[in-house]
């Protein structure tokens, strides 16, 4: 089948499901190009060098006149901002307009880390994520894109929905990104149209519900659960809407609209309630097609706190015991609320609030990441990792270097390097004030200590 194709069994499904005339319309919306979009880490503010408009339903989206060399641009290396579709930023419309509260949530299948970033950004210093990918090779981009937005209130997490039953009522939020037919992407992808079929349609919701059945059991009393696709058909949507109030005790969330952004809302029908859906389509928002539901556990269902221990039992994780954490917070210029702890020889700082949850996380999963990893001391002298470089942690007590555009895309293609003027040891480098990474300034060379698997290769 030509790529650029629709297969006749999804234009029956969507004539179907729209009307023979808006479905034409619909169709001339997939041929047309797609937008690209980002969202700005404001703890990380730069001024963009390239031309944008506002995404009316995401709160530091924005829509690109053109798609520039996000490659070639040292900000986005450093996490200023992150390349997302704009129909999946109305998860942030959903969290400011609910003023959803904050606390312990949980991305079940996070990777490559856009929503994820987006709850890291809501939950600021008031939270802690659990960022799940199910994927083993997909873990390593996730836990990158965590790296680089620095916040350091995530933990990533690499496990199936089932390793999660432990933790039952757990989660104030938990977020399904399910993996689905990938029908909204046409237009994005069309080597998708390709890969579709009804038969594809119909593993993707089985897939689905098995996810949500586990899914629906870890949001507590008073916690919210989003469930989203980027497809269009009603089996991997409004019937897994359906599945969900029939399974879990739920309330309906109606979420509020401007008819200007032309998002559609949905309406699935049960015994006792209505509850809401809403749609992207390509002929109505500059967005792909997307999918996301929103439903409320009710307060007295089951909720599940952290037991209160001195000790920590782990087999290669170990707290760090009061007297040393202090002063470890004081040598990392934290703001006396960090927990620290030592894997093998290399310190890793959490926010002290959260640290109970983050141990009987533990117990639980497999963890891949969390907080911030500092590195490794020699006696009294720091040996710093290039994640507590991204991090918004002080770096004081180290000299810093800001570096031109040229001199930056050099460091991170880890090209040999010579700077002027610096003190011998570990130099913070930056581009326009946004940390980058180490070099180690040694009498006749600079040792570049940039991640090799993160470097640019063109």
């Amino acid at each position: 089948m030509d790529e650029n194709q629709l297969p006749e069994a999804f234009e029956s499904q969507m004539q179907s499901l729209l009307g023979s005339a808006e479905y034409a319309l619909f169709k001339e919306g997939l041929a047309l190009p797609s937008q690209t979009s980002i969202r700005l880490n404001q703890r990380k503010a730069i001024a963009l060098p390239f031309p944008k408009q506002p995404i009316p339903w995401a709160k530091d989206g924005y829509f690109l006149e053109e798609r520039p060399s996000f490659t070639m641009d040292p900000t986005f290396h450093a996490g200023a901002y992150y390349v997302q579709e704009a129909s999946s930023m109305f998860i942030s419309h959903i969290l400011e307009s609910q003023k959803i509260p904050k606390g312990i949530y949980l991305d079940l299948a996070a990777a490559p880390g856009g929503k994820s970033t987006l709850l890291s950004s809501y939950l600021g210093e008031d939270g802690l994520l659990v960022a799940n990918e199910v994927i083993a090779s997909r873990t390593q981009i996730l836990k990158e894109n965590i790296i680089k937005w620095g916040l350091g209130n995530t933990v990533v997490t690499h496990n199936d929905p089932e390793h999660f039953s432990p933790l039952e009522g757990f989660f104030d939020l938990v977020l399904v990104d399910a993996p689905c037919s990938g029908e909204g992407m046409f237009r994005k992808d069309p080597l998708a149209r390709a890969e579709w079929s009804a038969d594809h349609v119909a593993l993707c919701s089985a897939r689905q519900k098995r996810i949500v059945d586990k899914a629906g059991e870890l949001v507590k009393g008073g916690g919210y659960l989003l469930y989203s696709t980027c497809t269009f058909n009603e089996k991997e949507n409004e019937e897994i809407l359906r599945f969900l109030t029939e399974e879990f005790a739920f309330e309906p969330v109606q979420i509020p609209l401007d008819p200007s952004w032309g998002i559609v809302e949905t309406q699935v029908i049960s015994e006792k309630e209505v509850f809401f859906g809403y749609r992207f389509f390509p002929h109505k928002v500059a967005g792909e097609g997307f999918f996301i539901t929103v439903l409320r556990r009710p307060e007295g269902e089951h909720s599940q706190g952290v037991s209160v221990t001195k000790e920590f039992k782990h087999h290669s994780l170990r707290r760090v015991g009061e007297k040393e954490s202090a002063v470890l917070e004081q040598e990392v210029g934290g703001n006396g609320t960090g927990k620290f702890y030592l894997l093998q020889d290399t310190f890793f700082r959490m926010k002290g609030e959260y640290f109970r949850e983050l141990e009987k996380l533990t117990q639980v999963l497999s963890i891949r990441y969390f907080g911030v990893e500092l590195g490794k001391k020699q006696g009294k002298e720091w040996i710093p990792s290039p994640e507590w470089a991204l991090s918004l942690l002080p770096k004081n007590g180290f000299p810093k270097h800001e570096l031109t555009l040229e001199e930056a895309l050099d460091f991170l293609r880890k090209k040999e390097q010579s700077f002027s003027n610096q003190p011998l040891g570990w130099v913070l480098l930056s581009y326009q004030k946004l940390p980058l990474g180490w070099i180690k300034n040694l009498a006749h060379r600079v040792n570049n200590y940039y991640p090799k698997e993160w470097r640019i290769r063109n």
